[in-house]
Formats: structure tokens, sequence, C-alpha cells
């Protein structure tokens, strides 16, 4: 426990003070877990704007039902994984087994439940993203399974070696709200899924059926993001204000960045490279939201815009994979620059953990490559688990089950063939 206070930089502030539960603080966090929580059916709105009309409700079914699923998971099981007395720098204990053991426990000034609640919603959104990689093609049940065993085998156990104790803590890595922990491992994993999935079939057409509804969803997104990023803070301090700037200004960067690079390639700026540079700048400064300057901020959301860019209209060309709303081009790849740009511009003048507990400041404040180092070490890391257990899981599940719709549900739509319902009439 004192591991993860050192990572938030309250452990001055809370040992050798009393440890009352603070109301301000408290009411907070609750104000930010319910921003974070709209990021889910807003990510449902922003990825089911995109996909054809047939499979609409699907695609939303897929991100607002993960929120029961990793609920019930999160409280018998996730939640001690990730935050339970460290084993071996590895994965936290069963102390907290179905939540026990945290009903008189505070982490800051704020209760420990809270706390449960906050991190819980952060691998709900984890699990979302996922599916933006495979919408349109894969089976329900075959997708709930994956989910629940790569939160469990992924989410958890990175959680724990980022901020619950684990090695990647230990050496000091930096990741503020969860760029390597939900980005990049939700990306990869989604880039491992529709690999073995396979391309869909193009019959109707792959153009978004509906880019108000995603523009929705983007702004709903933008606005939930400053909770998962601000609430990071777990306090109402100057940590949590920067957050606050440095989440906004990435998205400016990010979007004119975007809006330049459409305009000059086709001759005009369109919304959806708005929203989609919305996205990637909200990604790419999640790792570094707490430990950056608002100027480097800009830096970072302006720089990730081409570098998605090159990912979804080059990379995933290049080499033919199907990822059907770049999960891994905005997350994986966003999340990587993310974590790299953490190494560059962190500055213990936002953030005093960055001197004490980091491997140091960035290189461009400090001159030392530590930090840099550490942080490409926690990107392979988390790059490498998540592709590994995908990889696993979905091939262990392909044994005993089929991965794949059949393809006339897939030329119908999902919703009507999966749900039994349409969008549309």
């Amino acid at each position: 426990m004192k591991a993860i206070l050192l990572f938030f930089g309250l452990y001055g502030f809370v040992f050798g003070a009393d440890s009352e539960v603070s109301a301000v603080d408290t009411l907070f966090l609750i104000g930010c877990s319910g921003l974070v929580l709209l990021m889910t059916p807003a990510l449902g709105m922003f990825y089911g704007g995109m996909v054809n009309r047939g499979s609409v409700l699907s695609t939303m079914i897929n991100c607002v039902v993960f929120f029961a699923l990793i609920c019930i998971q999160w409280v018998i099981l996730g939640y001690t994984l990730a935050f339970g007395d460290d084993i071996g720098q590895l994965i936290g204990n069963l102390n907290h087994l179905f939540l026990g053991n945290i009903q008189d426990s505070t982490i800051g000034l704020v209760s420990e439940n809270l706390f449960v609640f906050f991190q819980m919603l952060f691998a709900v959104i984890g699990a979302a993203i996922i599916t933006g990689s495979f919408v349109e093609r894969m089976r329900f049940g075959v997708l709930l399974i994956f989910i629940l065993c790569w939160s469990t085998l992924v989410y958890d156990v990175l959680a724990h070696w980022v901020w619950g104790g684990g090695w990647l803590m230990k050496i000091g890595s930096l990741d503020f709200a969860g760029g390597g922990v939900v980005h990049i491992a939700a990306g990869v994993a989604g880039l491992v899924g529709c690999l073995m999935l396979g391309k869909r079939k193009f019959k109707k057409g792959i153009l978004p059926h509906s880019l108000p509804l995603s523009f929705v969803g983007a702004i709903f997104l933008w606005i939930g993001w400053l909770g998962f990023n601000t609430g990071s803070a777990l306090s109402v301090n100057s940590v949590a204000v920067n957050a606050f700037l440095t989440t906004n200004f990435a998205v400016a960067g990010a979007m004119i960045s975007w809006m330049i690079i459409e305009w000059t390639k086709y001759g005009k700026p369109t919304l959806l490279g708005s929203i989609t540079g919305i996205v990637a700048g909200l990604v790419a400064i999640t790792p570094s939201a707490g430990f950056v300057t608002p100027f480097s901020a800009i830096v970072i959301g302006f720089f990730v815009s081409p570098i998605c860019f090159f990912a979804i209209s080059a990379m995933k060309s290049k080499f033919g994979y199907d990822d059907t709303l770049d999960a891994f081009g905005l997350h994986g790849v966003g999340g990587i620059w993310g974590g790299i740009a953490t190494g560059l511009f962190a500055t213990s003048s936002v953030n005093e953990i960055v001197s004490k507990e980091a491997a140091g400041e960035g290189l461009l404040y400090g001159g030392d490559w530590s930090l840099l180092c550490v942080q490409i070490v926690a990107i392979i890391a988390c790059f490498a688990l998540s592709a590994v257990v995908s990889f696993v899981v979905l091939k262990i599940m392909s044994v005993f089950v089929l991965l794949r719709v059949e393809e006339v549900q897939e030329e119908n739509g999902l919703d009507q063939s999966l749900h039994g319902e349409i969008a549309y009439r």
C-alpha cells in the first residue's frame, strides 16, 4: 500500500499526518469517477458511428456490457491481483479477495472503496477499447470470454507492475493514468485479435454510417477523459490542475496537426480527421498528464497525429491487417508515443515524484537518458505481455469454438443475427 501512495506522491502527506477521509478529495474523486464512467458509453457511440448500419448496436453493446463483466471480475479477483500486497514484484496477493480487508482503509485522503471503484473504471475502458479492432466479425460469447481472460491475465498484472508495487514501478517508470496499462495493452490485444480473425467482407463498403454519432461520442470521450487524467492525482492539488490543463492542450495540438496533415494530403480537412485527432491527443497525454508542462502537452499532441496517421493510413495498408476502428493505430501507437514522450518531457517542476521516485527527469529537462530507457522497457513489457497472452487465449479458444461469425451474419450485420435488434427502421 505504501508503494501505491509513493507513486501518487502522497506518502509524505499521509504518513505522519492525520489520515482521516477528506470530504473535498472524496467529492473530487466521485466527480472524476462519474466522468470516467461516461467514457464507456461515449466510446460505444464513437465506435458505433463508424461501422455499417447493420452492426451499430452490436458495436455499442460490446462496449457497455463490459461494465457489468469487469465490475464482477474486479470485485472478486481483479482488484486484489492489481493492488494486493506485492508478491515478487509480479502480482498482488489475495488479501483483498472479494474486496476483503479494505472497509476502514484509505488511499491518501479518500476511502479505499472509492479508489477501488475509480480504478475499476480504467479496467472497463481498457476492455472496451479492444473491441474496436474486430467489431463486425467476432462472436459475442467469444468476445466476453476473451475479455474476461485478458483483463485477469494482462490488465490486472500490468496494473500491479506499474501502480501496485510491481517491478516497473520499482525501476522508476512513469504512467500517470494508463498509457501503457490501458492503451498500449488494449491496442496490442486488438491487433492480435484482428490478425487472428482475418479481414472483413467488404461487399457493403467500410465507410462510417453516422459521423454525427461518432462526433458526439468523441466529445463525451474528451469530457470523460478529464476525469480519467485529472482524477489520477487522487486529490485536489496542483498536479490535478496540471493534468486538467495538459489533457486539453494535448487535444488542441493533436487536432491542429491532424487537420494540417489532411489539408495538405487531401486538400480538405474532415470531421472524421478532427475527432480522430481528439482521441489521439487524449491517448498521447495520458501517461504524462501529471508530469509535463502545458506547453510540452501541446508538443506531445502535435506529434502524435502524424505518428498515428502513418500507422492508420500507411502501416495498416503495408501489412494488410484489418484493424476495423484503428484501436491499435490510435491507442496502441498513440500510447507508445505517449510513453516515450514521458521519458522526454517529464519534469519535477510539475510533480516532485519525478525526482523522488522515477528513474530521473525527462531527457529534454535533465539531459539524462535513464527515464527514457526505463519508459522504453515499460512499453516493451506492456506490448509483449498483452500480445503473448492475447494470442494464447484466442488460440486455445479457437480449438473449442469458432471465433468468427458466419459469413451471412457478417454480410447482413450483427445487430439482427446476434441480438435480434435493428437500429434503423
